[in-house]
């Protein structure tokens, strides 16, 4: 016999007749009738203490954020022109909080950036601040790492400490967002004839059968908002590191528009600076 399919029954010979509004409710003996696996689903251990599970992804390394102040053309040594992103920052990547595996269950550091006046944040973020004696700052964002040795709070992140020329990142932000748009446009669908009797020139066209399935699937590429999302950019060159205009240019475009905030931190590389496992 499989300990799966064992089944205890006790009776209780003290049991009351259940009332009609509590017909309805498994008695103790009939709990205890059900085979293990039966009463494992039945979640009657509701008092068990799990650790809160994190589901933020490992950073490479610490980084910093940024605004993104526009795009242009870059000349290199060689003379080859190179489409560049120019990067600015404002006051701010200090490090705000320290989380460590004791305190709080992961290792983390959260950063802020961009000073702003104190009315423009609320008290419980004031008060965050003032723990650690930081300036007024309006974004706040973790970085979890492998380990927080050598960070501290209010430890300003210099850019140049982090990064030198050459070195791989990631890039993340929000898109532009376009509103609310075709099938054309949001997904590249081809368009319908234009001539010759045809009315469908721009129409989404036939999304699923009437017969089989019935319905039509879930995720299905049809007309909706477009952009407005958390994009990543992975490994684009650090091109030029600018430190009397406080400035990184960047190979390639990056997500948002002007005035944008983005997330700067080191390629991940897997096997090399991110674990495999």
């Amino acid at each position: 016999m499989s300990i799966s399919s064992l089944s205890v029954t006790v009776s209780n010979p003290t049991t009351k007749p259940l009332s009609s509004s509590a017909a309805a409710i498994p008695s103790s003996s009939f709990l205890l009738r059900l085979p293990i696996r039966r009463l494992s689903s039945l979640s009657l251990n509701a008092s068990s203490t799990r650790p809160p599970l994190i589901s933020a992804s490992m950073e490479a390394g610490i980084g910093v954020m940024g605004t993104k102040l526009g795009m242009m053309s870059y000349f290199d040594s060689s003379g080859a022109v190179i489409p560049v992103t120019v990067v600015g920052f404002r006051e701010g990547n200090i490090v705000t909080q320290v989380k460590t595996e004791a305190t709080d269950g992961y290792d983390a550091v959260q950063v802020g950036y961009r000073r702003v006046r104190d009315r423009k944040l609320t008290k419980p973020e004031l008060g965050h601040l003032e723990k650690s004696g930081i300036i007024p700052l309006r974004h706040l964002q973790e970085f979890r790492l492998q380990s927080v040795e050598g960070f501290e709070p209010n430890q300003r992140l210099a850019v140049d400490e982090l990064f030198k020329e050459g070195d791989l990142v990631d890039v993340s932000g929000t898109t532009i967002g376009k509103g609310f748009q075709g099938g054309i446009k949001r997904h590249n669908f081809k368009r319908g004839l234009m001539s010759h009797g045809s009315k469908s020139h721009r129409q989404l066209g036939s999304i699923g059968a009437g017969t089989t399935p019935g319905r039509v699937y879930k995720g299905k590429k049809m007309p909706g908002r477009m952009g407005g999302t958390k994009t990543k950019i992975r490994k684009l060159k650090i091109v030029k590191i600018d430190n009397d205009l406080n400035v990184v240019i960047i190979k390639g475009a990056v997500p948002g528009k002007p005035g944008n905030l983005l997330r700067i931190t080191p390629a991940k590389i897997v096997g090399k600076n991110i674990p495999k496992n």
